[in-house]
């Protein structure tokens, strides 16, 4: 033990973990440990008899620091690269680290003690007033103030629940990787661009397949691929992959395990007096209430679906000028950029030598940040990481003092979930002197040794977008580890990295970045005024895919009792059909038995908050606009009032502070074509 790093912190620059002396032996023996250090700095706690905000709220947050070292580092293991051993290890630690958690959070002499801090009314700092508030009804909401039954009850639900998470996680990526499409000849690849074809021939060869060509499934509904593929057979073959992930029978079908979720977490509702899960989540949230986010989405519903009709008859004149077959899911992606073409003179698979990962990384999305914050980057290669793909970037101000370190990870493998996220490694805070360490994972397929990558133009918006998630625990400037960062309502997190989206054409980013990697041509401004102008182009696709998975959510969150509910299926068909959603050629983004979002993400009750924190950007990236666009001045007001401030203020009342109100939907409506 006195060897395992993870009992110290780290002497690297910024704390950053020494994965070049991490082994797998070390993290069960480091959680062990770390759970055991941080029940006794809790006994501690309520061994002093004088109660302070000090020896109190502040020795809670300095607690449980090797804890939190090892889980931070084995979390983003688990989800960046796994194996059966990290499996194992995690099936392990799930379940005793509810158990743990809920040791402290629904310790009643520790709720009793900071309720009486709370009703003493110390005079303390916004921030640490604000710390004070969110402990008390963090157990509140954990359950602190039930009485023992229910407390017990409570403890095995939660212990269930993690372990039924981490199942669903590791029963979907195993059904995904075995429904990898393999093809036999290199002609049905016909559409995809040359280096398309080569990190397909890859794939194949990295799963030690050398005579064929694979396409990987990916984390939602249909693949990128799709929109180039011109063998309709083909595509029909990848869609209908897509749609049974998780739903075959087999031992990675994930049915039987959302379900006993689900009732879990109605049946813990209960215990709470509430009347569903969605109401326990969003009780806490910027929403309130599940009523509130229905009053939205039904707003929006009826008009998006009418516009996926409109955009659905617009292809099917193209179909009938190519063939006679109806239009299905999987002809949409396809057909669409030939609408596209046709009705804006855009191809948007034409764009791809544009975007090269590199050019796009340093010279778009770290260039805006420059631009924006004064942020600089300095890629560290003398850093291990805890992948040879993961690359580090020591990141400084304008002034030159440090930030901290953002560490990518960009390419697709089978260790990897689908996806694409932000974790941190070291959080943010002032109490212990630690700056930010984040990761960026994404799933690009890899092309061939020495090939250029070349992103399509929804991976180039999904790095800006993670990079949002990243600048926003980069630029984290708060007291206390519990703020640090992106520690805020779940349904306002999505904000500031939806706002970065927004640099992506704005023209002097785009100038920069978007090069032709052979030639050095920018892209053509006739191409950039065609994408400005079909801006609304699609979306009534995109918002009715996204709603249907959003209500999909909803309608397993908010029941009361799940045994009327006997068939997964059927259910979702009728939570769709019922909201008005149901379009055939128009699937779900996420089925239930892919839904990691809500089963395996932290995400339950929430997936609505991507639009709902769209609201607030919509409104943003106007107020950007009216007020001159990518300058420091309105980095800094950003910066300041928003971005810094991490969870140490209440959400919406950060967003005031910047924006001078509340938000407004009109620009969410005109965005997505919803006037």
């Amino acid at each position: 033990m006195s060897k395992n790093p993870f009992l110290t912190r780290s002497t690297l620059p910024y704390e950053t973990p020494p994965f070049a002396e991490i082994t797998e032996e070390h993290y069960l023996k480091a959680f062990y440990a770390g759970t055991s250090e941080q029940l006794a700095e809790v006994e501690s706690i309520l061994a002093t008899e004088e109660v302070t905000f000090e020896n109190t709220i502040v020795a809670l947050e300095k607690s449980g620091q090797t804890l939190n070292r090892v889980l931070n580092v084995f979390y983003n293991k688990s989800s960046s690269d796994t194996n059966n051993r990290i499996d194992e290890i995690e099936a392990e630690i799930a379940p005793k680290l509810a158990a743990h958690s809920d040791a402290i959070r629904l310790n009643p002499a520790l709720f009793a003690r900071i309720k009486k801090l709370v009703e003493s009314n110390p005079s303390l700092d916004e921030e640490s007033a604000w710390l004070l508030k969110r402990y008390y009804k963090d157990l509140l909401q954990a359950g602190a103030a039930l009485d023992e039954i229910a407390r017990e009850k409570v403890k095995k639900i939660n212990e269930e629940l993690s372990s039924l998470e981490t199942q669903f996680s590791k029963n979907l990526l195993a059904d995904t990787n075995d429904l990898a499409v393999f093809v036999d000849d290199e002609k049905e690849l016909d559409g995809l661009s040359t280096n398309g074809i080569a990190a397909c021939k890859a794939a194949a060869q990295a799963r030690g397949v050398e005579d064929k060509w694979m396409i990987g499934m990916v984390n939602f509904t249909g693949h990128p691929n799709l929109a180039s593929l011109k063998n309709r057979a083909l595509r029909e073959r990848i869609m209908r992959n897509s749609l049974i992930k998780g739903l075959r029978g087999n031992g990675f079908d994930t049915r039987k395990v959302l379900l006993r979720m689900a009732e879990l977490r109605a049946e813990r509702a209960k215990l709470f007096g509430l009347n569903s899960h969605a109401e326990y989540v969003l009780q806490e949230q910027t929403a309130s209430h599940p009523d509130r986010v229905h009053e939205m989405l039904r707003k929006i519903a009826p008009a998006a679906v009418a516009n996926a009709r409109r955009e659905a008859s617009e292809i099917e004149k193209v179909i009938s000028q190519n063939g006679k077959h109806e239009l299905a899911s999987w002809d949409w992606l396809y057909y669409t950029e030939k609408v596209r073409v046709e009705k804006y003179e855009l191809d948007t698979t034409a764009m791809r030598p544009y975007f090269e990962l590199e050019s796009v990384l340093k010279k778009g999305v770290f260039f805006a940040a420059e631009k924006l914050y004064g942020m600089t980057f300095k890629e560290r290669p003398d850093l291990v990481t805890y992948h040879p793909e993961a690359r580090a970037f020591e990141v400084f101000n304008e002034d030159g003092s440090s930030i901290g370190l953002y560490i990518g990870d960009y390419y697709t493998r089978d260790s990897k979930r689908g996806g694409a996220w932000m974790n941190s490694l070291v959080d943010q805070n002032h109490l212990m002197g630690q700056k930010p360490v984040v990761v960026n994972n994404m799933n690009i397929p890899k092309p061939p040794a020495g090939e250029p990558t070349l992103l399509t133009y929804d991976e180039t918006t999904t790095l800006f977008h993670e990079f949002g998630h990243a600048i926003h625990g980069l630029l984290s400037n708060v007291k206390y580890p519990r703020f640090s960062g992106t520690s805020v309502q779940r349904d306002f997190v999505e904000f500031p990295s939806q706002v970065n989206e927004m640099w992506i054409l704005w023209p002097e980013v785009l100038d920069n970045y978007a090069r032709h990697y052979q030639t050095g041509e920018r892209l053509p401004q006739a191409w950039v005024d065609k994408l400005n102008e079909s801006s609304t182009f699609n979306e009534g696709y995109a918002t009715t895919s996204y709603l249907a998975a959003a209500v999909l959510d909803l309608a397993w969150h908010s029941l009361s009792d799940l045994s009327e509910v006997n068939d997964v299926e059927e259910f979702e068909r009728k939570a769709i059909t019922d909201y008005g959603l149901d379009f055939a050629p128009v699937p779900t983004r996420y089925r239930s038995t892919y839904f990691s979002h809500i089963f395996a993400g932290g995400y339950s009750a929430g997936y609505y908050g991507y639009i709902w924190s769209e609201v607030l950007d919509a409104d943003t990236v106007e107020w950007f606009k009216s007020n001159g666009g990518l300058t420091r001045s309105n980095g800094d007001h950003f910066r300041n009032s928003l971005m810094s401030r991490g969870g140490s203020l209440d959400s919406m009342q950060m967003f005031r502070n910047f924006r001078g109100r509340d938000a407004d939907i009109e620009p969410l409506l005109r965005r997505r074509g919803l006037k």
